[in-house]
């Protein structure tokens, strides 16, 4: 399984377009390879290089999504793709962009297909979307971007 987007390559820059410091829509995304046994899709975007003065554990998730029909091959940019949002680090259930504080971070999407679909409501925080994955992962991938700001 793959996830690829045409606007960046794997380990490059995000476009500004889709950070806080322009439109702060969502990227386009592909998604190929999906197995044939998968019932559903799992998309999160998230930062593991936030400040540990500004989180904790180091994390901000950026955008959670699952129950995506497994035959979805294109997400559009600044579009919900069919499937239930989960809520993001500031409690919205939207897609949130880059908007690091300091320097350069790292943002990873990570599309999982699942061999069930999440007995989860819309709103659902990525913890419980996790914990409900767990001994349902059929396969896995990431697409990794980079983003900092203009100073």
């Amino acid at each position: 399984m793959k996830i690829t987007s045409p606007k960046f390559e794997n380990g490059k820059k995000i476009p500004e377009e889709y950070t806080c410091d322009s439109k702060n829509i969502s990227p386009p995304l592909e998604i190929s390879g999906v197995p044939k046994e998968a019932k559903s899709l799992v998309l999160i975007m998230e930062d593991p290089d936030v400040p540990k003065s500004i989180r904790a554990d180091g994390m901000w998730d950026h955008w959670v999504v699952f129950n995506i029909p497994p035959n979805i091959t294109k997400i559009e940019e600044g579009q919900n793709q069919p499937g239930k949002l989960g809520i993001n680090t500031n409690n919205k259930t939207a897609y949130q962009g880059p908007c690091p504080p300091d320097k350069e971070h790292r943002y990873f999407f990570k599309i999982f297909a699942l061999d069930v679909e999440l007995n989860l409501n819309q709103g659902t925080a990525k913890k419980q979307v996790l914990e409900a994955m767990k001994g349902h992962i059929l396969e896995e991938a990431v697409l990794i971007g980079v983003y900092e700001r203009k100073k």
